[in-house]
């Protein structure tokens, strides 16, 4: 169960760290947001160290499907809803900025940047088309409302941007991490203030950076209650056709379409960490039917972090830790976020103005409807009985068959049938581990 990216291609390795040393700042994880993070750092002459606890891009950043795109589902008319139009216009103003970002450091690079048109399509509500396309005319942006002839079913319509992109994630992330102050297998074991330990040394800083995909301190911030995480899946089909666009559907229950060279990614099957949902079972059926010519060559999944209002959270880590600063929440939009996680975090460790950094903030309102839903859920999960236990804060873990792992329905941990940690928040491995027979 591979990625097409990490079959594809090799990273670099970097050596352990096992002494103990000082740093200005410190970054914690090692996928593309805490990558990029280091890379503007060592640009802008700061001191700084990145650790990985396993390999870099071992984790979330392996298995996106690596969309470039200011256009995260049907969320501006949302945005306009539940803040503003100055809010809605900065989300929008730096998700194009970090689309442009892009679009300069992959220039004369060998990642597979194409520019791409991206698509947002409903199978059969156009008033949400037409509501988000509104939406946008208020906020200044050209949209374009069109048809989806490239799918193989029909639609009512799709929301199109123009000038966006997509390249291969780990071939631009081999040709950054060149000289960067990475240590990888280098886990963290314990944080105080101003000091890390690891396994084999310490790391004392002024500063640090938390890009671990779900935040590793649960002491503050309340991150484990104002999120939560969800699966999905994707497959990789041969000698598929050549899309000029990018696609996904409105519906979180919907498909997502894109093209790798001749490979025709498929993406859809997705559920709550912990819960059921279609998985690669229902890529596949929906293969045979439109793609049945196609043979699959590569089969994989991801993990993503889900906010209250659909808005990451970047910033300072909780007003009980001065100097920490966090990246997290993508909401499925990993690859922009994390783009605009290094410029706005770049900027404050240099205690640079940056206006669009109270749209991300962190401490923002929790007052929404997914709050109560997430305290339900842990509730629930916190009274049902199990021998296995997740040792972040106790919920009951579920038997998932399609992937034969024990996930948390509470806050997205994820372990092996021997109990060995797969995804955070956990951070350590689960106890009273048996296998299914």
């Amino acid at each position: 169960m591979n990625s097409i990216w990490s079959e594809t291609i090799e990273l670099p390795h970097f050596q352990t760290l096992k002494e103990n040393i000082k740093t200005d700042v410190l970054i914690i994880g090692g996928g593309i947001t805490g990558i990029l993070c280091a890379h503007f750092l060592q640009k802008a002459g700061v001191d700084y160290v990145l650790v990985e606890g396993k390999e870099i891009c071992s984790g979330v950043t392996k298995n996106t499907t690596a969309k470039i795109t200011s256009q995260h589902g049907l969320l501006y008319h949302k945005l306009l809803e539940r803040f503003d139009l100055e809010y809605a216009r900065k989300y929008l103003e730096i998700n194009q900025m970090a689309v442009e970002k892009y679009r300069q450091l992959s220039e004369g690079m060998d990642c597979d940047f194409e520019e791409k048109s991206s698509y947002v399509y409903s199978v059969n509500d156009k008033k949400k088309i037409e509501k988000e396309m509104e939406a946008l005319d208020k906020i200044g942006f050209q949209a374009v409302f069109n048809k989806t002839w490239e799918l193989p079913f029909q639609t009512a319509g799709a929301v199109m941007f123009l000038d966006q992109a997509q390249f291969h994630p780990l071939k631009f992330i081999k040709n950054i991490v060149e000289g960067l102050h990475i240590y990888e297998n280098t886990f963290v074991t314990a944080l105080e203030p101003h000091k890390a330990k690891t396994e084999y040394g310490s790391i004392s800083y002024d500063k640090v950076i938390f890009t671990t995909h779900f935040p590793i301190d649960n002491k503050h911030g309340m991150y484990f209650f104002k999120m939560y995480q969800h699966r999905s899946y994707v497959i990789s089909l041969q000698n598929g056709p050549r899309l000029k666009g990018m696609y996904v559907d409105e519906d979180n229950k919907g498909m997502s379409f894109r093209t790798q060279g001749n490979s025709l990614l498929i993406g859809g099957g997705g559920h709550r960490t912990g819960k059921k949902g279609g998985n690669w079972e229902e890529l596949r059926t929906f293969a045979d039917r439109y793609y049945s010519n196609l043979k699959e060559e590569y089969y994989w999944a991801a993990q993503d972090c889900m906010t209250l209002d659909e808005v990451p959270y970047i910033g300072a880590y909780s007003k009980n830790m001065p100097g920490c600063y966090v990246a997290t929440g993508f909401n499925k939009w990993g690859i922009t976020s994390s783009m605009v996680s290094a410029m706005l975090l770049t900027d404050m460790i240099l205690e640079k103005e940056n206006e669009f950094a109270e749209v991300f903030k962190p401490s923002r309102s929790m007052l929404r409807a997914q709050l109560f839903i997430n305290a339900g859920e842990s509730a629930m999960n916190l009274l049902s009985f199990s021998k296995r236990r997740c040792p972040h804060l106790g919920c009951a873990l579920k038997w998932n068959s399609a992937e034969h792992s024990w996930d948390c329905p509470c806050h997205g941990s994820r372990f092996t049938e021997s109990g060995k940690v797969l995804d955070n928040p956990a951070n350590g491995n689960m106890r009273n581990a048996k296998k299914i027979n």
